[in-house]
C-alpha cells in the first residue's frame, strides 16, 4: 500500500494530545515533505529518518513522500516524531508488513544508525495513551534501543522490554534531620505547623541563625508522596529532563519517584520565565517542578519584585497558565512556599548589632509588595542563639535528645488525616466558604481576633489565614473546636506585621 497511519503523542505541557502520522508515497521527483505545523527540529527528521532507514538495511523510497502530522493546527516540536515517521514510511512502502501498527503509539528520536534516544515528556504521553487505550488487551509500555527491535516486535519476530509498574515507590534518600538543629524550638514548632496544614512560611532573622537549615528540613517531616503524586511530579520533571540527561548525572524524572517530596531552591537571580515557566512553546518553571513539594526562596528581598509578584496567583489557585501566540498551557503548581530573609540590609534591626535607621529598613522591606506578603500564613523571627547555649552543648557528654524528623512527621501525618477526612483538602487550601464552615469561633473569640487585626492593620485575607493556622493547631491537638489558645498562638506567628507596625510608629 502507499498510505499508512501511525499514532503518537505531542507534548503540550503535562497534556499529551494524540497525533496521527500519515504518510503517502506517490510517483514523482524524490522528495520528503512535512506538513502540519512542524517546528525546525521536526523538519530535520527527514534527514535523520533517511539515514536511519538506510543504515538499518531498508530502502528509502526514491519517490515523492508526503508526511502529514495531524491535527494540522497543533504545533509540533522535538525529535519525538522520528520513530513513528520511520515506521509509517516503512509500512507505506511495504517494507514493514504488519497489522499491529494501530495497537500501539510510538515515541522516540532516531540516531543516524537507527538507535533510539529518549525524549522529554515521555511520561505524560504514556499516561495519556494508557488512559485512552484501556479497552485494548495490551495496555503496556514497551521500550526499545533500536529501530530494528521495534520492527521485529511488530512482525512478531522478537520481544521488547516491558516497563513494569512499580508496586512501591523507591526508598527515601538520606537527608538532614530536624534533631541536627540546636535550639530554635519555636522555629521547629512553626515548621511543624506549616507542614501539618500546608501553610506558607516566612523566616525572618539575622544571618547564621539557621533559617536555611530549617527550611531544608521541611521535606523530612512531610508525608511521603502517594503513587498519584509521584506520577504527577515525575510527569512534570520529564518535560525538562530527558533520560539521556539523567545518564549524565542530571537530576531527572526518576527522582520524582522517590517518596520524599521535591525541594526546589532557585537562586535569587532567577528570571521570571525560569520561575513560573515560559518559552515560545511553554516549559514548566520552578513553581511547577516544586508541585507536591516545597519551593524555598532564600534572600527573599534580593529577588526581583515582578518575579515575586508573579507567584501571587499560582499560590492561590495551585496552577499557572502560560499563554503564547501558538500555545496556551496549564501547569500544576500546588507547592508550599518557604522563604527566608534578613530583616534589614545589615541583617539586624534591633539590639547592639543594629546599625540601620528605620527609614533604610522600611526601604529594604518595601522591595516586597504587601499583597505578596499577605500570601504567607506564618511569619516568624529566627533569633540568634542565647549566650552560653553552644558552649554548654559542646561540654555536655550526653546531649538532651532532640525530637527527630520521624517523630514530628508522625504528628504531621495524623493532623493531615484529620483535615482530609473533614474537608478533603489541607487547611491552607480551604476556600472562604469552607473557612466559615470548618473554622467557627465563639463570639468572644471572634471579637478578640478582630480587635487584634485592627491594631495590626491587617486585611480580611489575614483574618482567613489566621483562622486556617488556628484550625491546624487544633488538629495537631486533636481538638474539634478552635479555642482562644489556638488563636493566640496563630497570632504569635505574625512577625512581619509587628515589625512593619513598629517601624511605622518609630517614624511617626
Amino acid at each position: 500500500m502507499s498510505l499508512s497511519v501511525v499514532n503518537t503523542r505531542a507534548s503540550l505541557g503535562v497534556v499529551a494530545p494524540r497525533v496521527s502520522i500519515e504518510v503517502h508515497i506517490s510517483n514523482g521527483l524524490p522528495a520528503l515533505t512535512l506538513v502540519g505545523l512542524p517546528e525546525t527540529t521536526v523538519k530535520e527528521a527527514r534527514d535523520r529518518v533517511r539515514s536511519a532507514l538506510i543504515n538499518c538495511g531498508f530502502t528509502f523510497p526514491p519517490k515523492r513522500i508526503t508526511v502529514n502530522l495531524a491535527p494540522a493546527d497543533l504545533p509540533k516540536e522535538g525529535g519525538r516524531y522520528d520513530l513513528p515517521i520511520a515506521l509509517a514510511i516503512l509500512a507505506a512502502s511495504e517494507q514493514l508488513i504488519t497489522d499491529r501498527l494501530g495497537e500501539y503509539e510510538f515515541i522516540g528520536e532516531l540516531g543516524l544508525s537507527g538507535a533510539l534516544r529518549g525524549v522529554n515528556g515521555a511520561i505524560p504521553s504514556a499516561i495519556a495513551a494508557q488512559r485512552e487505550m484501556t479497552l485494548l488487551a495490551q495496555n503496556t509500555v514497551w521500550v526499545a534501543d533500536h529501530l530494528l527491535q521495534v520492527c521485529a516486535f511488530l512482525q512478531g519476530e522478537g520481544e521488547l522490554q516491558e516497563v513494569e509498574r512499580a508496586a512501591e515507590l523507591l526508598p527515601e534518600p538520606p537527608s538532614g534531620d530536624l534533631s541536627d538543629i540546636i535550639g530554635q524550638e519555636q522555629s521547629k514548632r512553626a515548621l511543624e505547623i506549616a507542614a501539618a496544614g500546608g501553610h506558607n512560611l516566612l523566616l525572618l532573622g539575622p544571618p547564621g541563625t539557621g533559617k536555611t537549615m530549617l527550611a531544608s528540613r521541611l521535606p523530612g517531616i512531610l508525608p511521603p508522596l502517594t503513587q498519584q503524586e509521584a506520577l504527577e511530579t515525575a510527569a512534570i520533571a520529564s518535560l525538562v529532563y530527558s533520560p539521556d540527561k539523567q545518564n549524565e548525572g542530571h537530576p531527572g524524572p526518576q527522582l520524582a519517584y522517590l517518596r520524599q517530596r521535591p525541594f526546589r531552591a532557585p537562586h535569587h537571580s532567577i528570571s521570571l520565565n525560569a520561575l513560573v515557566g515560559g518559552g515560545s512553546i511553554p516549559r514548566p518553571g520552578e513553581i511547577s517542578l516544586a508541585h507536591n513539594g516545597v519551593l524555598f526562596l532564600d534572600e527573599l528581598p534580593e529577588f526581583e519584585r515582578k518575579v515575586l509578584d508573579a507567584l501571587r496567583q499560582p499560590m492561590e489557585s495551585g496552577e499557572i497558565t502560560i499563554s503564547r501566540t501558538r500555545a496556551k498551557v496549564d501547569f500544576p503548581a500546588r507547592m508550599q512556599l518557604i522563604a527566608a530573609m534578613n530583616p534589614s540590609p545589615t541583617g539586624h534591626y534591633q539590639g547592639q548589632h543594629n546599625r540601620t535607621p528605620p527609614q533604610q529598613i522600611l526601604r529594604y522591606l518595601s522591595r516586597l509588595s504587601g499583597p505578596f506578603l499577605d500570601r504567607f500564613d506564618l511569619s516568624l523571627e529566627v533569633p540568634m542563639l542565647p549566650p552560653g547555649l553552644l558552649s554548654r552543648q559542646h561540654q555536655q557528654v550526653t546531649h538532651i535528645a532532640e525530637e527527630s524528623s520521624e517523630q514530628v512527621r508522625g504528628r504531621v501525618i495524623a493532623a493531615r488525616e484529620i483535615q482530609l477526612s473533614r474537608a478533603g483538602k489541607l487547611n491552607a487550601h480551604l476556600s472562604s466558604r469552607e473557612v466559615q464552615q470548618f473554622c467557627k469561633l465563639s463570639r468572644e473569640d471572634a471579637e478578640f481576633l478582630e480587635s487584634v487585626l485592627q491594631k495590626l492593620g491587617l486585611s480580611v485575607r489575614a483574618w482567613h489565614r489566621i483562622l486556617k493556622v488556628a484550625r491546624t493547631l487544633a488538629d495537631l491537638n486533636h481538638q474539634s473546636t478552635i479555642e482562644k489558645a489556638h488563636i493566640s498562638e496563630a497570632l504569635s506567628y505574625r512577625c512581619m506585621d509587628r515589625l512593619l507596625l513598629t517601624l511605622h510608629k518609630n517614624l511617626a
